[in-house]
C-alpha cells in the first residue's frame, strides 16, 4: 500500500469543516465515554486526537505513515505523536480508551489484523474501552473483526452503525464497536525499556 499525502487528506476534512459540515462526529463519540486518556491508533493527520485534546483529554497519536505523522505534528506539535506500526507499538502506559477510526484495521495488512487488535488490547486497563469504525464490505467483515476481539480477551459491549449512534443492522455498511476487556483479563503495559526508541514527538 503506497503512502498517503497528510496534508492534501487533512485538506478534505478542512474544506468540509469550512462548509460547515461536522467532521468530529468520532470525538463526539468517544467523548460520550468520559474518557481521560485516549490512544488513538491511526491517527492520519492527527484530526480526531486533536479535536479530543480541545475537549480536555490526555491523547497520545500513532501512524504508520510518515505523511500522515508529519502533517499531525505540523498541526498540533505540542502533542504526542508516534510514527510506528501499530501492531508493534509497546508504550508504557494504559488508556481509559483506544480509538480505531477511519477504516484502520482495512487498510492494515490482512495478516497483522490480529495483532493490531491484540496492540490495542495491550493499552487497555481492566474498565478500559476499544471503539473501531469502518466500513463493510471491503474484504473484512465483523465476524472476522470479533473473532480478533475475542482472541484478545475483549467483549462487545455495544454496536453502531454511525459515529451517531444510528442502530446497527446487519445489511449495515458501516460499524463502530465498542469492546472490553473480558472479566479476568489482564493486559499490562510494555516496560518503560521497550518504549525507548519510539517514544518522541
Amino acid at each position: 500500500m503506497g503512502s498517503w499525502d497528510g496534508r492534501e487528506y487533512q485538506a478534505r476534512f478542512d474544506a468540509m469543516a469550512s462548509r460547515g459540515i461536522d467532521v468530529h462526529g468520532e470525538a463526539a463519540f468517544v467523548m460520550g465515554y468520559g474518557p481521560r486518556s485516549v490512544l488513538d491508533a491511526g491517527c492520519g493527520s492527527g484530526r480526531v486526537a486533536i479535536e479530543l485534546t480541545r475537549r480536555g483529554v490526555d491523547v497520545v497519536g500513532v501512524d504508520a505513515d510518515p505523511s500522515m505523522i508529519a502533517e499531525a505534528r505540523r498541526l498540533a506539535p505540542d502533542l504526542t505523536w508516534h510514527h510506528e506500526d501499530m501492531t508493534e507499538l509497546e508504550l508504557p502506559r494504559q488508556f481509559d480508551l483506544v480509538v480505531m477510526a477511519g477504516n484502520v484495521p482495512i487498510f492494515c495488512p490482512p495478516d497483522k489484523r490480529r495483532a493490531l487488535v491484540q496492540a490495542c488490547a495491550a493499552h487497555l486497563g481492566a474498565m478500559s474501552l476499544l471503539v473501531c469504525g469502518f466500513q463493510l464490505g471491503r474484504g473484512y467483515g465483523i465476524d472476522e473483526y470479533d473473532a480478533a476481539c475475542e482472541d484478545a480477551g475483549l467483549d462487545l459491549v455495544e454496536r453502531y452503525a454511525t459515529w451517531d449512534r444510528a442502530p446497527y443492522r446487519p445489511e449495515a455498511d458501516y460499524a463502530v464497536s465498542v469492546h472490553r476487556p473480558r472479566a479476568g483479563t489482564v493486559n499490562r503495559p510494555a516496560p518503560l525499556a521497550a518504549a525507548g526508541p519510539h517514544t518522541g514527538r
